[in-house]
């Protein structure tokens, strides 16, 4: 199992100490850096800047969002970063949620099942370097009755295939993710629900492309805090959980939500909910079961982190993307190096 880091957003004011944390993590070995967008700072900007600085280590969107870039767009700037950064990108993409894809980009969210599959193929089309046309349901490429003519990619990427990733969560999104990408992007993974949250699906979606589970990479992303004091470090991602399990998408729409139900917090997720959106974001926090927080993050020592490695290997993870808590850049940088001294001491190094 390999370890990446996730930079999380851009321009929260530690921009300084989130370019140090990636050239830590570089220089520790850590396999991939990945970076995100949602309305503020966009993940291609950033993942150019973190590879002129770094010199192994892959940059990954984590993610690309879906509604914000036309898939051809999105094919010329993953050809362009893996150029770049020597051939070290890695695609991840997501449809983002209904309320940043209407209120934010203008773009209907209807159908992402349907939107994801043709975007990934008109993607992985246009980066073979064919001359691009395709008839779907949601893009037609060129548009009938115009000026428009296939034309081809003229970046020529490092590698002939980038890896490409999804981003899902639910049961018929993991399924496609199997059937369609590369690996899947994942988020509160509780390594004892893994295989029937997440593992199952993906598995049927390579039974359906008539492939294995060898060479496919599962990630999810878990929040890492080191010391003695597990319920206090727990308590330091209340604020984080409910916002996702309560604050994320609409009360019908919320895939976070839906997760945790599925992990049989059903009561508890409603509740998180009704507190959330009713403005009482405390109470929201407070509502969250400390075992929900401790089963989808690494908490406590070296040992106790690497124990939970161990289990995060058994239940299929591959690329185990650890998002370091920290007040102060020298806490972020020892919480990385904690985290390879217990991937070497549960014998995954």
């Amino acid at each position: 199992m390999q370890l990446g880091i996730n930079l999380g957003y851009w321009g929260a004011g530690m921009d300084a100490d989130n370019l140090a944390v990636a050239k830590e993590a570089d220089k520790l070995g850590y396999a991939v850096c990945w970076a995100a967008e949602a309305y503020g700072s966009d993940a291609a900007t950033v993942l150019s800047w973190v590879a002129a600085q770094t010199e192994r280590i892959d940059i990954g969107s984590a993610i690309f969002q879906i509604p914000a870039r036309q898939p051809a767009m999105t094919a010329m700037t993953a050809a362009t970063l893996d150029s770049l950064s020597g051939g070290r990108f890695r695609l991840g993409l997501g449809v983002s949620g209904p309320q940043v894809s209407e209120g934010w980009y203008g773009v209907k969210f209807d159908k992402p099942l349907a939107r994801t599959r043709e975007y990934v193929e008109i993607v992985r089309k246009a980066m073979t370097r064919e001359r691009l046309s395709y008839e779907g349901e949601h893009w037609t490429l060129p548009l009938p009755g115009g000026p428009g003519k296939p034309i081809k990619l003229t970046v020529h990427p490092q590698r002939e295939h980038i890896p490409l990733y999804v981003a899902a969560i639910g049961p018929k999104n993991l399924e496609q993710t199997g059937e369609i990408a590369d690996g899947a992007l994942l988020i509160f993974p509780a390594a004892e629900h893994l295989e029937e949250t997440a593992i199952r699906h993906l598995r049927a979606g390579r039974e359906k492309a008539g492939k294995t589970m060898d060479g496919f990479d599962v990630v999810p992303t878990v929040p890492l805090a080191v010391g003695d004091d597990v319920s206090g470090l727990a308590d330091m991602f209340r604020p984080y959980t409910a916002l996702y399990v309560g604050g994320m998408g609409s009360r019908k729409q919320n895939f976070y939500n839906q997760l945790a139900q599925r992990m049989g917090y059903e009561k508890e997720a409603a509740e998180i909910q009704d507190k959330y959106l009713s403005g009482d974001k405390e109470g929201a926090a407070a509502a969250v079961p400390r075992e929900l927080i401790d089963s989808t993050t690494l908490l406590g020592s070296v040992d106790r982190i690497a124990d939970r490695m161990q289990a995060y290997a058994a239940a299929g993870v591959t690329t185990l993307t650890l998002a370091p808590a920290g007040f102060t850049l020298d806490e972020r940088i020892a919480s990385l190096r904690a985290g390879t001294q217990a991937l070497e001491r549960a014998g995954l190094a």
